[in-house]
């Protein structure tokens, strides 16, 4: 489970969609998303609506096993309309956080994660919402904010992810995530607390909250620290301060793109 209330996950999926939806009205549908452009808009929203009926019915079914995809009522929207896509992902988001709540945080459900329970899929839609919507914000030229706790909370995650991948040797690109004497910190200028340093040794990455010199740090407001941590933002954005060893960083980016 994440370090955040459930209630508090499950209001995240809901306002999320609903961001993401706000974007997707009167957006142009076909646009490439800049951040993953393998994907238009509407293959965006298929996405994000897929991923949020999929755990919902693990959640409901209290699945042991992983489910196919294909396999979910509902799976994905049912012709082109517009309309249908938005009441569909409203919907989805709906169903999966009413099973969220009726289980709370702490059945036993599979996860292809540490944790196999309801809480941490509640976790895993708010932040997978919370970045995608960013995607739809970031093509269509949107506003986007995020909450400090929150923004924290998805750096946290993706920490935790990563972790678990480079343990697991899922993918060959986060055993190269080593490196003596070098570390990376994350400084938010607009939050208190909201700093990680990140430490590459010969047998890999350890990290923690902390305030200290690094061989790289990067500096500026939380959102948009977090967005670059998340690909989301090129490094070298206006809106971010990258001081020291900046091939550092692009060396971690480029390796944490699963």
């Amino acid at each position: 489970m994440g370090t955040l209330a459930h209630d508090l996950y499950c209001d995240e999926i809901i306002s999320r969609t609903d961001a993401l939806r706000s974007v997707l009205r009167g957006a142009d549908l076909s646009a490439t998303v800049p951040t993953c452009p393998d994907w238009n808009l509407r293959d965006l929203a298929v996405h994000v609506g897929g991923a949020h009926r999929w755990v919902g019915e693990i959640v409901r079914t209290r699945a042991t096993e992983a489910l196919p995809p294909d396999a979910v009522p509902g799976s994905s929207p049912e012709g082109d309309d517009p309309a249908a896509l938005d009441a569909w992902l409203a919907e989805g988001a709906a169903k999966t956080v009413e099973a969220l709540r009726a289980a709370g945080p702490g059945q036993e459900v599979w996860s292809w994660a540490w944790e196999p329970s309801t809480g941490f899929w509640a976790r895993r839609m708010a932040h997978e919402t919370i970045v995608h919507q960013a995607d739809a914000a970031l093509a269509a030229g949107a506003d986007y904010a995020v909450a400090p706790e929150l923004a924290a909370d998805t750096i946290d995650e993706w920490l935790e992810i990563i972790t678990f991948v480079r343990s697991t040797g899922y993918r060959k690109e986060a055993l190269e995530l080593t490196g003596p004497g070098r570390s990376i910190h994350l400084h938010a200028t607009d939050a208190p607390d909201a700093e990680w340093l990140i430490e590459l040794g010969e047998g890999g990455f350890a990290w923690r909250r902390a305030h200290e010199k690094a061989s790289v740090a990067l500096r500026g407001p939380l959102t948009d620290v977090m967005l670059v941590f998340n690909r989301r933002l090129p490094a070298d954005s206006d809106r971010v301060e990258v001081l020291g060893d900046a091939e550092l960083l692009d060396f971690w980016l480029e390796r944490t793109s699963f």
